[in-house]
């Protein structure tokens, strides 16, 4: 338990803290998701364009530290390669 001013008010910055990322990562899971139905759907049209909304989403995590750079980048990377498999 903090016991000084200055721990305890960093207790309170860092639930902020958690609760805004918690959000932001909740938010990428989300736009992953419809992507990932839509790629189970079969449609390659929305898939495209839930990728397309989804990649910016991500993309922001990534430069607020929710999730590395590369792990962004992977996932994009991982749901783009699978989206085209759709048309072969």
């Amino acid at each position: 338990m903090a016991n000084t001013v200055s721990a305890k008010k960093m207790t309170r910055k860092i639930a902020k803290r958690t609760a805004i990322n918690k959000s932001r990562r909740s938010r990428m899971r989300t736009f992953v998701r419809k992507v990932e139905e839509a790629i189970a759907s079969g449609n390659q049209t929305e898939a495209f364009a839930a990728l397309r909304a989804a990649e910016p989403e991500m993309m922001r995590a990534a430069q607020k530290g929710i999730v590395h750079k590369n792990t962004a980048s992977r996932k994009v990377s991982r749901l783009t390669s699978r989206i085209r498999a759709l048309s072969a």
